[in-house]
């Protein structure tokens, strides 16, 4: 996909850029394929790939008729800035933090960020379990998302804490989301969260599918979680 294809197929959605913002996924795309070479942020760097799987891919999510663009958004593991990055540039007003537990990403975005003068943007290097047991943080997020950073019911301790209550956690799986859901829905339950739908979309020219976990908050997560660092991967809540 293209620069202009990669418009013409969100203008068929009913999005439409203006020359600033496709300026910026310009220069989003050449700072990658720039720091990709000191640091690894991808094995994507084709410019027709990075637009189809990493901007295209994140901002699907938006999509959703009940997206909204005025959110406060949690990125948790966002690695080079997917999906919060391409969404905020689409979306200027919505409100964006990022915790990513490399400092060297969070160096990336920093640089990013800069460049594409984008405002209420803010970067934390930290553990997701730290953060999450974080006042100013814990359960004050309309929207929480990651995107294959781990599995569901792993994902589910990092994220749901981070969730204010009739918020959503959105889980961006390429495969086996039914699998996962079936293995995560003790620990969602646990958390304070209730699976609403898995959201089904398929990629334009290579047809890859792209599954949306949805999982609403509907009670407080119980303070004992996010557990302390590792655990959730060592032993994860069944």
């Amino acid at each position: 996909m293209l620069p202009e294809e990669f418009k013409t197929q969100l203008q068929s959605q009913g999005i439409q850029l203006t020359d600033e913002q496709m300026y910026q996924f310009k220069r989003y795309f050449e700072l990658l394929v720039e720091w990709n070479e000191k640091i690894n942020l991808t094995a994507i760097t084709e410019e027709k790939e990075v637009y189809l799987k990493h901007f295209y891919d994140s901002i699907l999510l938006a999509f959703s008729e009940d997206f909204d663009a005025s959110a406060y958004l949690c990125d948790v593991g966002s690695g080079a800035g997917f999906p919060s990055i391409p969404l905020k540039i689409v979306f200027p007003t919505l409100q964006v933090t990022i915790v990513d537990s490399l400092n060297k990403r969070i160096m990336f975005l920093n640089e990013l960020v800069q460049e594409l003068g984008l405002e209420q943007v803010s970067l934390y290097h930290d553990r997701a379990e730290t953060f999450g047991q974080n006042r100013d943080f814990r359960e004050s997020f309309d929207y929480v998302t990651a995107r294959a950073v781990a599995r569901l019911n792993v994902l589910s301790e990092l994220c749901l804490p981070l969730v204010k209550k009739g918020g959503v956690f959105y889980a961006l799986k390429a495969t086996k989301a039914e699998e996962e859901l079936t293995e995560a829905k003790p620990a969602i339950a646990q958390l304070g969260g209730k699976f609403k739908e898995d959201v089904v979309m398929t990629l334009p020219i290579t047809g890859d599918t792209r599954h949306f976990v949805v999982i609403e908050k509907k009670k407080e997560t119980p303070k004992k979680y996010p557990r302390k660092p590792g655990l959730p991967n060592k032993q994860p809540i069944k």
